[in-house]
């Protein structure tokens, strides 16, 4: 009996330290996300501060109406194609913090899928007689939730493929729509 409670309380210290682990690598994951969107939005206030300028000196240049139009005209694909760029910029580091995100999750659940089932082999080897189908309903309860696991990851990953096909289409449709239409 002492030997189960030793080797339960090992595999709880071990749960715990891997959920420390986990949540920390979260966490400096999620920073290192916030740092690229933080240095992304500088780096676009910048380019924008300068291009507002240029801008709006051309503008101001304009002798009449019909070429303010047309300079104003010329400068908004320009800006199209960098809100795109800019979004897509944005949609990568996303995708790129949920794929950090899943990898580390899928790593923790199974590191402790692999403990729990170790802890419940050792501790069927020295269950008493007549225990098989507590031992056997555990084991099926875990293997629901690492199936209910798998299904969440899944669905996740299918919703950020979903969220990044809409992204581009919505860049698509602002671009398209940026474009100087032909005349016929």
């Amino acid at each position: 009996m002492f030997s189960f409670h030793e080797k339960f309380a090992e595999a709880t210290k071990a749960h715990f330290e891997a959920q420390l682990a986990l949540l920390n690598t979260l966490t400096a994951k999620t920073f290192e996300g916030v740092e690229k969107v933080i240095e992304l939005n500088l780096n676009a206030a910048k380019a924008s501060m300068g291009e507002s300028g240029d801008a709006t000196k051309q503008l101001l240049s304009a002798k009449d109406p019909q070429e303010f139009l047309s300079i104003s005209a010329a400068q908004a694909k320009p800006r199209a194609e960098k809100a795109v760029a800019y979004g897509r910029h944005l949609a990568g580091i996303a995708s790129g913090a949920q794929a950090e995100y899943t990898r580390a999750a899928e790593a923790q659940v199974a590191e402790t899928s692999r403990r729990i089932n170790a802890l419940i082999e050792e501790v069927s080897k020295s269950a008493p007689a007549g225990s098989e189908n507590a031992i056997s309903i555990l084991k099926s309860v875990i293997s629901n939730a690492n199936a209910g696991y798998e299904q969440l990851t899944k669905n996740a990953k299918q919703a950020v493929a979903t969220l990044e096909a809409n992204l581009n289409n919505a860049s698509e449709q602002v671009a398209k729509a940026a474009a100087p239409k032909s005349k016929k």
